[in-house]
């Protein structure tokens, strides 16, 4: 058998300052929206409706900011995930630009850390990975590290290199939209009427719904979004026999489930940490909370900013997520800390 397969990189294939150009650019249109819509209950106004979106000052309705994310992301799996043991965490993540039907995005990841495990058998890689659309315009930037398996334990450890990431994307540096006007905001339309003012830091809302996670469907969304790790598809990957929910499949539903409480943090502009905290399978159901962390100004007329923690459980909605072992609840699935824009 010849070696023209890809079976992935390793620990041990990656070194600091490497560039990684992923394969292969995407065409987004339409569809992607219409599937996007299918797969989570999603319906934020300024995604759903191009006379909302005129309306708020922009040309129509962009692609939902998630659209965008698992794009990139999932152009990168190939390259940076196939060989992962877990997507450790994401950091200084921002939406630089709205991502429209008919754009193509391509996407980059540079090496900014490396550090092999004590066990000498996996190490965590550190990247930065940028999508772009087909005016080399960057429209998404963000860090994520994941956990990679040696190819040869016995391989040298390269020099340990942790990067400082920032906790926070400060409010200063979020990216809004170009023409996002809220003064004339229809709180009718966008469904709730809770403004900026509405919310306070530590205000914890229950999002109420939840959603049964079934086998086709969240395959059909990893398929989407072109992620071809095998942990979501082939079922002798894993000791369990059990296929892996991708982990940005559950911020979908739970963003998506957000909506009721928070129909008006219409969109997401920074991505200041995540952790998928325990694995998702079919057959669980995910409910979700938020907690108000902060609220920031921006320059745009009526626009505000919206720190909120996302939390998506699979056994009720109580708000305790760590033991006294500092570990996550076995229920919790995931903790996102991110930044929406909202009318004040």
């Amino acid at each position: 058998m010849t070696g023209k397969t890809n079976h992935g990189r390793f620990f041990e294939d990656y070194a600091l300052g490497q560039v990684i150009v992923h394969a292969v650019p995407r065409t987004l249109g339409q569809g992607e929206r219409a599937l996007y819509h299918a797969l989570y209950p999603a319906r934020h106004s300024l995604h759903s409706s191009d006379e909302f979106a005129r309306a708020s000052g922009l040309s129509a309705s962009p692609l939902d900011d998630l659209v965008a994310f698992h794009t990139v992301f999932g152009k990168s799996v190939p390259d940076i995930s196939l060989n992962a043991v877990a997507n450790l965490g994401y950091a200084e993540g921002r939406w630089l630009a709205s991502v429209w039907p008919g754009d193509t995005i391509a996407s980059t990841s540079e090496v900014i850390g490396l550090k092999q495990n004590s066990n000498g058998r996996t190490g965590v890689v550190w990247v930065r990975t940028t999508g772009r659309n087909q005016d080399g315009i960057d429209v998404l930037s963000y860090v994520r590290w994941v956990m990679v398996r040696k190819r040869d334990p016995e391989a040298p450890a390269p020099e340990t290199v942790v990067p400082d990431l920032a906790q926070v994307v400060a409010p200063e540096s979020l990216v809004v939209p170009r023409g996002l006007d809220f003064t004339g905001y229809d709180f009718a339309l966008a469904g709730e009427p809770h403004r900026l003012s509405d919310y306070a830091p530590g205000e914890i809302i229950d999002h109420v719904d939840g959603v049964t996670v079934e086998e086709a469907e969240h395959m059909m969304a990893t398929r989407l979004w072109q992620n071809t790790a095998k942990v979501h598809f082939d079922a002798t990957n894993r000791e369990d026999g059990r296929r892996l929910v991708y982990g940005g499949h559950v911020i979908s539903l739970a963003r998506a489930l957000s909506f009721n409480g928070l129909a008006n943090a219409q969109m997401i502009v920074g991505l200041n940490a995540g952790a998928h905290a325990n694995p998702c399978f079919s057959g669980d159901t995910v409910r979700a909370w938020s907690q108000v962390l902060d609220i920031a100004k921006t320059g745009s007329p009526g626009v505000g900013a919206i720190r909120l923690r996302l939390v998506a459980t699979k056994a009720g909605n109580g708000t305790e997520l760590r033991g006294a072992d500092g570990k996550y609840h076995p229920h919790v699935l995931l903790d996102l800390d991110y930044w929406a824009l909202m009318p004040v």
